[in-house]
């Protein structure tokens, strides 16, 4: 099938036209800083070299439909299969991926409170597609989906009850599209069915959480409610006392909505080095500025921490995995979270592990670093939510 996904957010709108099967990309772009004077559009077209233009884009509306103007310039709109989007929040209401019917659209806008700057956006990119070619079907990916395997041990936080029963407070985790993605790939590498494995994946970038997945199924995972809990993360704090909000409250005299925009997008790497938050600047001052060595640390303790546990949870572990932007090139990250997992049979490949700095192999890159005797493999994998949610959406549509 020919599958358009989508990925919408409140000023942008990203795209990849996938070929399923083979998983090939016959085009991919993204339109940025929409509603704003200075916005732009990206478009490439298979090996092609990339078109960047000023494009006034008012709102998704208009990029949608310069999307299919671009798209159309290459391929008969009328051999699109179908659209996949990504959603960010499901809530408990979806178990799995679903299309984008009037019903379930409601239900979405539901867990808008749960996910107030993602899910508005993903619905809107979702309505301009129905609107511009009503005859083609959609379907939302949730990223929380791959979750909802997770037991209620595990999600429940101990406050009263009737705040999960009545408003659904609870951990949902994120980035399921992604662990998901891995967490097959590292089985199909290991050679086993992955219903008979124990997996960690490290999906390790500006953003990041760990998923505990025995036998193909998420059992735990870092991110709660919002995806602020958890890991270090580049601007976010990751775990935090709760009572530290009403004292940051009182010392920044801010509001609870300003706290948590200051938890968000000012602490993380950023707050803790004072630099900036993006790991490679960090890694080139690290030698030279106490605080950027700091924060690494501190976000390798955070990665360290989530490992174990989830080992202890599971019994064990098979195979631990790495993916995302700093899991995917920082070896540094990789060795120095490692060492510490000799005592469960985890030892990696120093060399084989060094030669991933930087970024070979692009979105194909699957590389074991396990030490040979290792009995714990560990392997490097380069996610492909896109193609993920390309083949979600064709399942859904052969059940039509």
């Amino acid at each position: 099938m020919k599958v358009l996904v989508l990925n919408s957010g409140s000023s942008s709108l990203k795209y990849q036209l996938i070929k399923t099967g083979g998983g090939e990309v016959l085009c991919r772009g993204c339109f940025e800083r929409i509603g704003d004077q200075a916005s732009f559009y990206e478009h490439k077209v298979g090996d092609a070299n990339q078109i960047t233009m000023d494009f006034p884009c008012k709102d998704h509306g208009q990029a949608v439909k310069k999307m299919l103007e671009l798209i159309a310039e290459f391929m008969p709109l009328e051999e699109l299969n179908a659209i996949g989007h990504r959603v960010v929040h499901g809530g408990e209401a979806f178990k799995g991926s679903a299309l984008a019917t009037t019903k379930n659209l409601a239900e979405v806008k539901r867990c808008n409170d749960l996910a107030p700057l993602h899910n508005p956006a993903n619905i809107v990119g979702i309505n301009e597609c129905i609107k511009v070619l009503p005859n083609i079907p959609n379907v939302m990916v949730f990223d929380t989906a791959f979750h909802s395997s997770i037991p209620m041990k595990a999600y429940l936080y101990a406050i009263p009850i009737q705040d999960y029963q009545t408003h659904k407070i609870r951990r949902y985790g994120f980035h399921g599209t992604s662990h998901c993605f891995v967490a097959r790939k590292a089985a199909e590498m290991y050679g086993k069915p992955i219903e008979q494995l124990k997996i960690i994946t490290c999906h390790i970038g500006n953003g990041g959480s760990v998923c505990a997945i025995d036998g193909g199924k998420s059992v735990e995972t870092s991110m709660g409610t919002t995806p602020l809990e958890g890991l270090i993360m580049g601007t976010r704090c990751g775990d935090i006392d709760p009572a530290v909000i009403e004292i940051l409250c009182n010392i920044h005299n801010m509001s609870v909505s300003e706290c948590i925009q200051y938890l968000n997008k000012k602490s993380g790497l950023l707050g803790l080095s004072a630099i900036n938050n993006d790991m490679r600047d960090l890694m080139n001052k690290r030698t030279e500025n106490p605080s950027a060595q700091l924060a690494i640390d501190c976000f390798n303790h955070r990665v360290t921490k989530y490992i174990g546990a989830y080992a202890a949870i599971m019994g064990g572990v098979d195979i631990i995995v790495w993916t995302g932007g700093v899991g995917n090139n920082n070896e540094y990250v990789r060795s120095e979270v490692m060492k510490n997992f000799a005592f469960i049979g985890a030892t990696i490949d120093l060399p084989e592990n060094n030669k991933l700095n930087g970024m070979p192999g692009g979105k194909n890159l699957t590389k074991d670093i396990s030490a040979k005797n290792s009995r714990v493999k560990t392997y490097v994998i380069n996610t492909n939510e896109e193609l993920e949610i390309a083949t979600e959406t064709e399942k859904i549509i052969k059940t039509l």
